[in-house]
């Protein structure tokens, strides 16, 4: 997989569906670029803006793939992958990955070595860690759902251990502890920009809920957004705050005060975005064999290695 095989790259449309007038102004492109095709449950989509290429997860074959977005070649950029899902950076812009197959969290030093974050809570094996946050401090904050040991398609089948499905946060100590124990599959997570708030999905239950950060610590856990349209897996925010959900049928851009605003509709079902290029305003999409992207109108939120909101 050296290049994007030309029948499989391509364009298709990029429907802009407004449901709120608060929505106008937040367009893009009338096509969406399909960046390449051919695998089997696309995730974790993450980009570095150092080496102008996205990364993501191709997680029954077991593997991570590179796309540059100067050459627009497509590369293996590790495999076997622990069977990784969720990628972010941290402040220093180290990967940080969920290995479903591992049942842990990693983080891939500047010299290519892979230190382990977290792979056990109260001596018990962590189920198959799924999607990841870092906050400004420095702290890592994931979903552990068990959809990585239901079965060996994307990890290894196996029993749950902490008791269920929770949310967890690593220190910059490294201590491990449990935020959230009230879910049922929680799966992609994403700080407001303030970071005293902190949005988790539940793709069982196909909602959206908001917990206030109190330090090391959640509170609340009000509903925020239930999916008309298939279930929620990743999140991500703009510069403005809305909070853009992947669906069934494309992205979902919710208000900061939970309403729909808008859908941008995509053909296949999207599992993860994030935003990326030098602007941060191209938005990059997993969905199911492929990867799209396209220019927005809209900026995405800052990382944490980037400058402070």
């Amino acid at each position: 997989m050296t290049g994007i095989p030309e029948p499989l790259a391509g364009t298709a449309p990029a429907v802009w569906e407004k449901l709120d007038d608060r929505f106008d102004g937040v367009r893009g492109d009338s096509r969406l670029e399909r960046l390449w095709t051919g695998g089997r449950w696309l995730e974790g989509p993450v980009y570095s803006p150092s080496g102008r290429y996205l990364l993501w997860s191709d997680i029954p074959n077991d593997r991570m793939l590179r796309w540059d977005e100067t050459s627009y070649q497509v590369s293996v950029f590790r495999q076997p992958a622990g069977n990784t899902n969720g990628h972010t950076r941290d402040t220093e812009g180290r990967l940080i990955s969920c290995e479903h197959g591992n049942r842990r969290v990693t983080r891939t030093e500047h010299h290519g070595g892979i230190t382990v974050l977290a792979h056990e809570y109260d001596g018990k094996r962590l189920n198959s860690p799924n999607d990841v946050v870092v906050k400004r401090d420095g702290s890592v904050w994931f979903t552990d759902p068990a959809y990585g040991i239901d079965s060996d398609y994307e990890g290894y089948k196996g029993e749950i251990e902490t008791g269920g499905c929770h949310v967890y946060r690593v220190a910059p100590d490294g201590r491990l502890t449990r935020v959230a124990d009230d879910f049922n599959r929680p799966n992609g997570l994403a700080f407001s920009l303030d970071e005293s708030l902190l949005y988790i999905t539940d793709s069982a239950e196909r909602t959206i809920r908001v917990f206030t950060v109190d330090g090391d610590r959640l509170t609340g856990g009000e509903l925020f957004a239930e999916c008309g349209n298939g279930l929620f897996d990743g999140i991500r925010l703009d510069t403005q705050g809305r909070v853009w959900a992947s669906a069934a049928d494309g992205v979902h851009v919710y208000h900061p005060d939970g309403t729909l605003l808008g859908k941008l509709l995509v053909p296949e079902t999207v599992s993860n975005l994030t935003w990326g290029g030098p602007k941060r305003n191209r938005l990059f999409l997993t969905a199911t064999t492929s990867v799209y992207s396209l220019f927005t109108t809209t900026t995405g939120a800052p990382e944490p290695y980037g400058p402070h909101r």
